[in-house]
């Protein structure tokens, strides 16, 4: 049967405003003429920040001091497991190399990006996570030179619990800004940092749009639009535990959509009737911005089987897939478009968000067609060599030319054609 909507998102999360595009382009602009005293006016003006940019030892010890032990070892506890998963992804990037023809080799090699850039996101919520998940991650790709940025919590700065997570994943440097001027001095090289390879790390809207503007001489993980989450469940799921994740990732913001899909509809109706209670429940500014995204952006839908459900959620390509039903393994191997996935009720995206392992910068929008999130790989230059001796290269050298000849690359032909009298008949012989 088609799939049945008992909830409709009346909107669609907003796309890049053009008005924000032509401030980025603006502000980008200035910042590269200007450096980093352009930089320290947007963060006078822009984030009231008065205080060094630069991050001294001295503060980072003062804030190491200041984190209660519990919390640190909570902190260490998360970094562990995000370290040791990346550390096993890490062993999967290998160089190698491999005798195509006799005389005729051919290889890889896995080389670290000289310089990351990590844009660790501040304001209404401090996400020591990301942190972790980003400098961390890049850390252990053999990354030699870290920046990490921060936007100022008012008069505090970056947070204590934040930069002591700043720290212990492993960075090189971390400054006080955010917003564009953030990604401008990592961009750009200011305030002793050099030049980015790379730029990572989730943000705003600015954040995003100056990551894409910047996009091509300089790396990005991805273009990241508003978080996102759908669960599947079946008639084995629980509705409470359905409900409360949920409102969970609604609380990211007010444009980030959360998803439903289900085949059992006394589920989808006791999800209906619980949600908005739970989210009476939460604290401000929480409430409100759960509010709004479950009212414009949320969907529950009804499927009729769960090969259809699998069906919806490859077309909604979401962030986060979170599956709350029987056959496990069935889903796992079925599932097809998504960042992350999270299998079974005891899982839950907010493990992922915080502490499980795997990366939480992950593709949005509907890219998880055709990507991934951030890993190790990131941080890696997949390249390849090659090297030819007399054993193959006649052969070479004449497939070379023709096949430039057929496609009328005669330049091509001739830088092929120079090396076959060095193999002719007797040449070696006589030049001896």
């Amino acid at each position: 049967m088609a799939l049945t909507y008992l909830k409709t998102a009346p909107g669609e999360p907003p796309q890049t405003a053009a008005d924000i595009v032509d401030t980025v382009q603006v502000m980008l602009a200035r910042l590269k003429a200007g450096g980093a005293q352009v930089a320290l006016e947007y963060a006078h003006t822009l984030d009231g920040w008065q205080g060094g940019i630069t991050v001294t030892s001295d503060q980072i010890v003062a804030a190491i001091e200041a984190v209660p032990q519990a919390l640190k070892d909570d902190i260490q506890w998360a970094h562990d497991n995000i370290s040791r998963f990346a550390e096993a992804q890490r062993a999967t990037a290998q160089d190698m190399q491999v005798e195509l023809r006799p005389g005729l080799i051919a290889g890889q090699r896995q080389i670290p990006l000289q310089a990351a850039g990590c844009y660790v996101p501040g304001g209404r919520y401090t996400h020591i996570a990301s942190a972790l998940m980003s400098i961390g991650t890049a850390r252990v790709a053999g990354v030699p030179d870290i920046t990490a940025v921060s936007p100022p919590n008012g008069a505090e700065g970056i947070p204590a619990a934040m930069l002591y997570a700043m720290n212990l994943a492993g960075a090189t440097r971390i400054l006080t800004i955010g917003g564009v001027q953030g990604i401008a001095a990592m961009a750009f090289g200011m305030f002793g940092a050099p030049r980015a390879d790379i730029l990572v790390g989730p943000g705003n809207a600015y954040v995003a749009e100056a990551k894409r503007q910047l996009y091509g001489p300089i790396g990005i993980d991805m273009f990241a639009g508003p978080t996102d989450s759908l669960v599947l469940a079946d008639e084995t799921a629980d509705p409470e535990t359905v409900s409360v994740d949920l409102v969970g990732q609604a609380e990211h913001g007010a444009n980030s959509p959360v998803w439903l899909a289900t085949t059992h509809k006394s589920l989808a109706d006791q999800v209906l009737a619980r949600v908005p209670a739970l989210i009476a429940d939460l604290p401000e500014p929480n409430r409100q911005a759960a509010l709004t995204a479950w009212t414009n952006l949320a969907e529950i839908v009804l499927c009729d089987s769960a090969e259809e459900m699998a069906h919806y959620a490859d077309e909604k390509a979401p962030e986060h897939l979170h599956v709350q039903a029987r056959d496990l393994p069935w889903w796992r191997e079925r599932l097809r478009a998504y960042g992350s996935l999270f299998l079974g009720e005891e899982t839950t995206v907010a493990f992922g968000d915080k502490a499980a392992g795997p990366n939480h910068v992950l593709p949005t929008s509907g890219a998880a067609r055709y990507t991934g999130g951030l890993s190790v790989h990131k941080f890696l230059k997949t390249v390849t060599w090659q090297q030819v001796d007399q054993r193959t290269l006649p052969d070479l050298a004449r497939v070379t030319a023709s096949l430039s000849r057929a496609e009328r690359m005669e330049g091509h032909a001739r830088s092929a054609d120079i090396r076959l009298p060095k193999t002719a008949p007797g040449k070696r012989a006589a030049n001896d």
